[in-house]
């Protein structure tokens, strides 16, 4: 089984829903910093005020992406160890 990329937004926007909170800000995917490496999507989020206006005021700190594996369709909220995928380091 290999997802699609939609199939793997879509995972990624199921995760990201079940970590909504009542006093949160509303969250949303950052479509522009999508990217794909060994075999996973990685999804970064952030607010939606941010999303809409990259106004570095209003980026929330602590939003690790969202990791879908393109192979098992599994997906979590990325760890420290997971950090590889999407650092230059």
């Amino acid at each position: 089984m290999t997802l699609s990329r939609a199939e793997a937004l879509k995972a990624a926007a199921e995760i990201l829903a079940g970590i909504k909170e009542p006093y949160n800000p509303t969250l949303g995917i950052d479509h522009e910093l999508i990217l794909e490496k060994e075999g996973f999507l990685i999804v970064p989020y952030n607010g939606e005020e941010y999303l809409e206006t990259r106004d570095p005021m209003e980026k929330l700190v602590g939003c690790w992406p969202i990791l879908v594996d393109l192979a098992t369709g599994e997906a979590r909220i990325a760890t420290d160890k997971d950090r590889h995928l999407w650092s230059e380091q």
